[in-house]
């Protein structure tokens, strides 16, 4: 049986497939009532499951008239997609970070499986075995170069 994140993460991701334009707006309350649960679980989702790195755009209103605005990014654009990654990057990157990234560039088929899980791969904190701030630098070059190097035709 999937957890209760689990089945708000889907029916997110349902609602903004529906959607014409890719966003969706929404109650935090609404939803947590829907799906029995406390706000802040919805909150916890959005928050972990909803970021930039995995293709999604968040805005939130807090009081009587809040709201929460989700957004699937496309990155069917090449210059959206480096200036995306130099931003998303910047000049370090954790490992989470990176996959998520990558993750989502495989998703909108912009990158092959194989690319995905080679660049995971290179990635990885023991493939890069340097220690903390130096390996998360190491890592945001990589990347940068990779995603230049592949997305640019």
């Amino acid at each position: 049986m999937r957890n209760t994140s689990d089945m708000i993460e889907q029916y997110l991701k349902q609602l903004l497939q529906q959607s014409a334009d890719g966003i969706i707006e929404l109650q935090r309350n609404e939803l947590a009532e829907q799906f029995q649960c406390v706000p802040s679980q919805i909150n916890y989702v959005i928050s972990t499951r909803f970021t930039l790195d995995k293709g999604y755009l968040v805005e939130s209103k807090r009081g009587g008239g809040g709201y929460i605005r989700i957004q699937k990014v496309d990155l069917g654009m090449h210059e959206m997609i480096h200036v995306e990654v130099s931003q998303t990057i910047g000049s370090e990157i954790d490992q989470s970070a990176a996959e998520g990234l990558i993750y989502r560039l495989e998703e909108a088929k912009l990158v092959s499986c194989r690319e995905a899980n080679l660049m995971k791969a290179a990635m990885h904190r023991e493939t890069i075995g340097l220690k903390l701030p130096l390996r998360d630098e190491v890592r945001a070059r990589m990347l940068k170069a990779m995603l230049v190097a592949l997305l640019t035709k």
